[in-house]
């Protein structure tokens, strides 16, 4: 389900035929529409005159649905109008059996260190446009069970067992590593607390665990939290948590002729912080979120359209999407990202 965004204007039947016509012939064409084309488009299933229809997408222009060039008498939509098309007159577009097979051979095949990645390049690939995906934050995912092994008088290596089958490794370093019997208390102590709850709890679970044993181990505890309180703002896949791929699928569409958009886009790659931002809106609500133009806060990007939604691994989630020209194929692209989170989501929680 597409959520909805923007202010709901009433538009009659009629003006609402001819503002998806417009939609549908720019984003086929990439060109200002005319009443003319617009005529003949219509003409199986309605018989209006281009006269009419240059009525019509006046009161369109005035409402604020289209514009037009000055260098051009034909329309184009605006982001109030893609926002109407997105929200009230775009239909649901399936995939094709190419498409849909492309995507589960890609992602059910793939280990599970490389399926994230396979994901934005089978995105990109299938879309033509920028393929996103965020990987989950540690944070989120909740702790089985933690074991801690004494490699030596002053080092201690930390296991973390997540769900899903994650588990990540810390290693501590101590001049004051207690004896085994108060070790296997500590660590009692920690999977009482920690065990069942999601890792980002561990601080605010700091003073339950110095409850829980001697004042002597409180030390200890602290490097645990400390140590391991540090996966929390990292990813499932080190070091990057954002996987980028089709950048050079928008040198294919012709709003990227011009050099200045082209190198917006590449700067928008190279900050991480951005896309993480914009993906950030995708996990506020369920359901695929389309972000157009200034909806975005961007002023980098207020050509680009976002479509976005959420995959989980238990109890973490990430985001995937996509981001183009506002000129795009708006069903099609909300289909394919859907597809997308929610072959990732199944593909994941069946490993």
């Amino acid at each position: 389900m597409v959520q909805l965004s923007g202010d709901r204007q009433d538009l009659t039947e009629r003006e609402r035929m001819i503002l998806r016509a417009i939609i549908h012939l720019f984003i086929l064409h990439a060109t200002p529409v005319g009443s003319r084309i617009v005529s003949k488009y219509l003409e199986r299933e309605f018989a209006l005159s281009p006269a009419t229809i240059r009525n019509v997408m006046s009161d369109l222009e005035e409402m604020g649905y289209i514009t037009h060039p000055h260098t051009s008498a034909g329309r184009m939509p605006t982001d109030k109008g893609y926002r109407f098309y997105v929200d009230s007159l775009m239909g649901s577009e399936l995939l094709s059996t190419l498409e849909t097979e492309t995507v589960l051979g890609n992602l059910r095949g793939s280990p599970r260190e490389t399926v994230l990645r396979d994901a934005s390049r089978v995105l990109g690939s299938l879309s033509h446009y920028l393929a996103l995906v965020q990987l989950p934050q540690l944070g989120d995912v909740i702790v089985q069970k933690v074991e801690m092994l004494r490699l030596s008088s002053e080092r201690l290596l930390v296991v973390v067992a997540l769900e899903s089958d994650i588990v990540r490794t810390v290693t501590i370093e101590t001049h004051h590593l207690p004896e085994h019997a108060s070790l296997d208390e500590i660590t009692r102590a920690i999977n009482e607390r920690l065990a069942g709850r999601p890792l980002s709890m561990l601080n605010a679970l700091f003073p339950d665990m110095l409850d829980d044993t001697h004042s002597s181990d409180g030390a200890l505890i602290r490097l645990f939290v400390d140590h391991v309180g540090r996966l929390n703002d990292s990813s499932l896949q080190a070091p990057s948590s954002i996987h980028v791929a089709g950048t050079q699928n928008l040198l294919t569409h012709p709003e990227f002729d011009d050099p200045e958009r082209m190198r917006s886009v590449i700067e928008l790659v190279e900050n991480e912080d951005v896309i993480i931002h914009l993906l950030g809106t995708a996990q506020e609500n369920d359901g695929v979120a389309v972000r157009i133009g200034n909806e975005l806060q961007n002023e980098q990007l207020q050509d680009y359209s976002l479509i976005a939604t959420t995959y989980r691994v238990g109890s973490a989630s990430g985001s995937v999407g996509l981001i183009g020209p506002k000129r795009m194929n708006y069903s099609r692209m909300v289909s394919l990202v859907q597809f997308v989170g929610t072959v990732l989501s199944s593909t994941l929680r069946s490993r």
